[in-house]
């Protein structure tokens, strides 16, 4: 939820506070070179920490979750990541380019969901099912998918294993496509919005302009 802009704002504010009460605990306070050094990173630490509780939250307001709620959704995510991790490690091992590029085309949509999640963190409501059911089949699925694939026996019923677990992976794919289009809908319904309210300003300037126009022809 914090981005670089967050870490910078907060260690601008934490690295010079702490040289400043270094001097502070050396020349008001008289205390020798170690003892001020300690003291100082104890405040970079205590300082860096506040800030940054300050800065999750002013953007829970801003984003509109409790505190609870974000905790639950963080747990959530580590979950994620760590599915999404499990996902990319099992989908460079099948042999099958078609069933690669699907596998890879699956990875790609729970990294795209899960940084969108990440950067707004109400969105996890728009893509619960994604996250409580949908990835984790995707990355059991896959799991298994590479593993019949790499054996050397392929026989009848290995086949028939592979293509229904393929066909659906396939189902899987469409559905965390969908997943896409829930976390997204509203921002699309905000641009429509944007592009509405810019059609109808254009068209009220539009006549204010003609007028313009015809003066500065007479």
């Amino acid at each position: 939820m914090l981005n670089f802009r967050h870490f910078l704002a907060r260690y601008a504010i934490t690295i010079p506070f702490s040289f400043f009460m270094w001097f502070v605990f050396l020349f008001a306070f008289k205390l020798n070179f170690l003892e001020c050094s300690g003291l100082a990173l104890i405040t970079y630490f205590t300082t860096a920490y506040i800030v940054k509780k300050v800065q999750v939250r002013k953007q829970l307001k801003m984003v509109g979750i409790t505190r609870s709620e974000y905790r639950h959704i963080k747990e959530q995510m580590m979950l994620a990541e760590a599915q999404i991790k499990n996902l990319n490690r099992h989908y460079t091992k099948v042999r099958s380019i078609s069933a690669f590029k699907q596998l890879f085309e699956m990875n790609r949509l729970a990294k795209r969901i899960f940084q969108i999640v990440r950067t707004n963190p109400k969105k996890f409501y728009q893509a619960e099912d994604f996250f409580y059911a949908h990835l984790e089949s995707a990355a059991e699925l896959t799991e298994k998918y590479a593993l019949l694939s790499t054996q050397p026996i392929k026989d009848i019923d290995v086949h028939i294993a592979l293509q229904q677990t393929r066909d659906t992976l396939e189902d899987l794919n469409h559905t965390m496509q969908e997943d896409l289009r829930a976390v997204l809908a509203s921002d699309i319904e905000e641009l429509k919005m944007e592009l509405d309210f810019a059609q109808i300003s254009t068209q009220k300037n539009k006549p204010l302009l003609a007028r313009k126009e015809n003066l500065y022809d007479e």
